[in-house]
């Protein structure tokens, strides 16, 4: 069974456009099964200002108490998962929404609970319940809501979600879409980038602003053993007649 996991933040969400869903379909009719994590970073700081509550970052990650968390998750769940089923139902895809903590999908622990509150970092992924539905030709969209042992719901940052959900299921590929085509390199795309290269070209300036993040969380899935990353576009054909359309990210060269 091969397997596709594809990883959406908040922004691109709204910004998906007919070439992202006529990928899909074409994936779907190879006979790929295909599993979404997604973030929701703007729609969660919307919701804070809205309670006046002021968003905390330590070492990139959300700091999160638990006033914070119950807003997290009520907007992941109940806004931004929504949202993306409702874009995949609406152009045929049986989408169906899933938090991360039912089921004991996304078992967690806590990462520094005194630095960081309610912020997790997932020990298993429950893939028998994915298994369960993706044989049945649903495509689940996570909510990257872990939970604890003790029974206390976490906050994953959807990057490493995505990548703990595509090494458990041990999937061809995982998707980090963006929007653009990958990563350009002197005003071209580059079709793969392994560290190295990747430091280089921060380092010159060629990878700058916004996508830094993007190859570094790409770098981190690839280090926490997912045979394939790729920064792709929700914006355009990403799979196309057969071919990957994006920038390969890859371990080091020996």
């Amino acid at each position: 069974m091969n397997i596709v996991v594809i990883k959406l933040g908040g922004s691109v969400i709204d910004e998906l456009a007919l070439g992202f869903y006529q990928s899909l379909d074409e994936l779907i009719g190879e006979e790929y099964k295909l599993v979404f994590v997604h973030g929701g970073g703007p729609d969660i700081n919307d919701m804070l200002a809205l309670n006046n509550v002021k968003p905390e970052f330590v070492n990139g990650l959300r700091k999160t108490g638990l006033d914070t968390l119950k807003v997290v998750e009520m907007t992941l769940a109940g806004q931004t998962n929504r949202k993306l089923v409702s874009l995949l139902t609406n152009h045929n895809l049986a989408a169906i929404g899933v938090n991360g903590s039912d089921g004991k999908l996304l078992n967690a622990e806590f990462i520094n609970q005194e630095e960081l509150g309610y912020v997790g970092e997932i020990t298993e992924v429950n893939t028998d319940l994915i298994n369960l539905l993706i044989q049945q030709n649903y495509i689940p969209v996570i909510t990257p809501i872990g939970i604890a042992p003790s029974g206390d719901k976490l906050n994953i940052n959807a990057d490493y979600a995505a990548a703990a959900v595509a090494k458990a299921l041990k999937a061809e590929q995982c998707l980090f879409v963006t929007n653009v085509d990958g990563v350009l390199i002197e005003g071209k795309l580059a079709s793969s980038l392994n560290e190295s290269e990747i430091n280089t070209y921060i380092e010159n300036g060629e990878i700058s602003g916004g996508m830094i993040p993007k190859v570094q969380s790409a770098l981190a899935a690839v280090e926490k053993g997912v045979d394939s990353v790729m920064i792709v576009s929700g914006k355009n054909p990403f799979y196309k007649n057969g071919t990957w359309h994006g920038t390969s990210v890859t371990k080091r060269k020996a």
